[in-house]
């Protein structure tokens, strides 16, 4: 057989096995909180790495070793900075979310959490919350269903459109009938399948390079500044790289995880595995970068056509085509991972947060759960369109995406969780001066292309803009709270629960 059809068994088989646990959790979900939620029931191993696959996405496997191997150790920034927001979000986040979501009516998604937290009666927080989420992930996606077209593209010269219906088709499948229980299931399995490929390939290929000191020569002998954290960054960069941390604390397709462990107890095994999770495979993508580096340095005949598919051209070359097969099923894996997850979000922003307060009528949980899955094939359909052609502008959003969740939600969810005197007024008005910071310090900060920036420009799009957007936030939250704050009984009473349930745990 030629290496293709190796290749291609081995997608075959990751494919076919995706489809089996979205029956499999099919099965499994009865009502909205089961679809929604897993009924709350998460073991610690598959939250920690249902969070970590569903955020790493893509960039895990092709867009940091692809950065690294173009400029060397000094883009690891970013990496750290994740690292740090990732373990500060398990550590603070993640106990109180998951007491408090369920004292709170027990709420199953991040608006109806704010919205029960608050005593928003006149429901414009979640509302507006709900229509921040659907646009945003819908567009987010887009963007994974155009890399899924991409890569089937370039690795099997299938046409883009077909690729992208391939992936969508799978995705959709599992994540319509399974729900959160099948997106959860599928991401454990992608997430090893990422670690372990991020794993094999440095260890494998530092041995062809002919070990560390001989990997770290050659690399030398390219540019020594390769292996310097700081050459060509300044303070601000290295700021901006590491503010990325931020935006975890606001982002619904990860925090939501925490309100699906199934005990108090279980989130601090789960923070220990999914910290472990992310450290290995940040630590594996960066070396392999390193080592592709090293290896295209001894073998200057060998040719690598894009920095991105660093990690895709090292697995062919290092494993048997079955194996490079399945490598190729952990890219995919990371793409479709972070698909499923946003898919699901957008659907209960759909039923759960809109659909529900537009309708006043009272539905069975059977017709609310098919809800749920009309809207997965609604943003699917949407989405796909919006990517049908490949268009570029969607990746453009999709990189302040981040930083416009980070900004418009994270500083809420703190306040929320830790102090007692933030209001739906306040929490309104930091989440619309959150997102709208964003995307103007963003248009602030483009340049045309071929056009030379003002100095306006380069400040603006120096400041990674997740750095003023979620600050300013955090400030108006707590000044327009301080202003409209009414004590309530409730909430009070609520606030008390939930801390002497977290150090009841202690």
């Amino acid at each position: 057989m030629s290496d293709l059809t190796f290749q291609i068994i081995a997608l075959v088989i990751y494919l076919v096995a995706m489809l089996f646990i979205g029956w499999y959790a099919y099965r499994k979900t009865v009502n909205l909180s089961d679809y929604m939620l897993g009924g709350r029931g998460l073991g610690p191993g598959v939250a920690a790495l249902s969070a970590g696959a569903s955020d790493m996405s893509g960039w895990l496997l092709m867009g940091l070793p692809g950065i690294i191997y173009l400029n060397g150790l000094v883009e690891v920034w970013i990496a750290i900075g994740l690292t740090i927001g990732a373990y500060l979000n398990w550590f603070f986040v993640a106990p109180r979310l998951r007491v408090y979501s369920l004292v709170t009516k027990d709420s199953i998604t991040i608006p109806s959490f704010l919205e029960n937290r608050l005593r928003d009666s006149s429901r414009l927080l979640r509302i507006v919350s709900g229509i921040i989420i659907l646009i945003f992930f819908t567009f987010y996606v887009s963007s994974g269903m155009v890399a899924g077209g991409v890569f089937f593209e370039s690795s099997f010269n299938m046409s883009y459109q077909t690729g992208m219906l391939v992936v969508a088709g799978v995705v959709v499948a599992y994540t319509l009938f399974g729900g959160f229980l099948a997106v959860s299931y599928t991401d454990f399995v992608q997430g090893i399948m990422m670690f372990l490929a991020l794993i094999a390939v440095p260890t494998v290929g530092i041995f062809v390079t002919g070990g560390f000191g001989e990997t770290a020569d050659s690399i030398r002998s390219i540019d020594p500044a390769l292996l310097n954290f700081t050459t060509g960054a300044s303070a601000i960069g290295i700021i901006s790289a590491v503010a990325w941390g931020l935006g975890y604390f606001g982002q619904p397709h990860i925090i939501v995880r925490f309100m699906a462990i199934k005990t108090l107890k279980e989130v601090r095994q789960a923070r220990r595995i999914g910290i472990g999770w992310m450290i290995l495979s940040l630590l594996g993508a960066t070396a392999t970068a390193l080592v592709g580096i090293a290896y295209f340095q001894q073998n200057p005949s060998a040719a690598l056509t894009d920095s991105e598919a660093i990690f895709i051209t090292l697995g062919q070359i290092l494993f048997h085509p079955f194996i490079a097969g399945f490598m190729l099923a952990a890219v995919l894996a990371a793409i479709m991972s972070t698909i499923s997850s946003q898919l699901l979000v957008s659907s209960s922003a759909l039923v759960e947060d809109l659909y529900k307060i537009a309708s006043k009528k009272k539905v069975s949980d059977a017709i609310v759960v098919n809800l749920g899955r009309a809207g997965v094939l609604l943003v699917a359909i949407v989405a796909a369109w919006l990517a049908w052609e490949k268009n570029q502008t969607i990746l453009d959003l999709v990189a302040y995406a981040w930083a416009g969740f980070g900004a418009a939600f994270g500083p809420l969810i703190l306040l929320a969780l830790f102090w007692r005197k933030l209001t739906s007024m306040g929490a309104l008005a930091g989440m619309i001066v959150g997102a709208a910071t964003v995307i103007i310090w963003d248009l602030l900060g483009r340049v045309e292309e071929g056009a030379v920036p003002t100095p306006n420009q380069e400040f603006f799009g120096s400041v990674y803009e997740i750095i003023p957007g979620f600050f300013l936030c955090l400030l108006v939250a707590w000044l327009v709270s301080l202003v409209t704050y009414k004590p309530n009984a409730e909430i009070e009473t609520e606030f008390d629960e939930t801390v002497r349930l977290i150090n009841e745990d202690k």
